[in-house]
């Protein structure tokens, strides 16, 4: 025989008394991710293409939740929040309603870029029409795209 020892195999026994937590801790690691890749992309009320600014004002106020958020889409449609009014009159009355109990009597106004500008207006005049005197719009910085330098006019002969 040979200078190896025989290998006993193990007994196998009944359950082990031992909690497996791996698996456990696997999951807990994606929904972590899918939670983080998933809440930056969740923004209140409709999506909207921003007009694009060279100077905008940050509006910090506008991201909370209690913010009232007027949306108007490039097809002249008309949110509260995520609540669409086809008539202005009872959004005004909404929007009338929710200021009474607000500290920040600002309501955000978001407008597609594309939404026609006489629409803007409409919303605009009956917001003021029902009291509101505060208003901010709300837009987008322009992104520069790699700001290289200009090429030098061709020399004149």
């Amino acid at each position: 025989m040979s200078g190896f020892a025989k290998r006993e195999k193990p007994k196998l026994s009944g359950p082990m008394n031992e909690i497996n937590v791996t698996p456990m801790v696997d999951v807990m690691l994606v929904m972590l991710i899918i939670f983080m890749v998933i809440t930056p992309m969740l923004s209140k009320g409709i999506s909207v293409d921003l007009v694009q600014t060279k100077n905008p004002i940050a509006m910090q106020n506008a991201d909370k939740d209690d913010a009232i958020l007027v949306s108007i889409t490039k097809d002249g449609k008309v949110y509260l929040g995520s609540d669409q009014f086809n008539n202005l009159s009872d959004m005004g009355v909404k929007v009338k309603d929710r200021l009474t109990t607000q500290l920040d009597k600002t309501v955000y106004l978001k407008s597609d870029s594309r939404a026609r500008f006489e629409r803007v207006v409409e919303v605009i005049d009956n917001l003021r029409g029902f009291g509101v005197d505060q208003l901010g719009l709300l837009t987008e910085q322009i992104k520069e795209a790699g700001a290289a330098p200009a090429a030098p006019p061709p020399a004149g002969i």
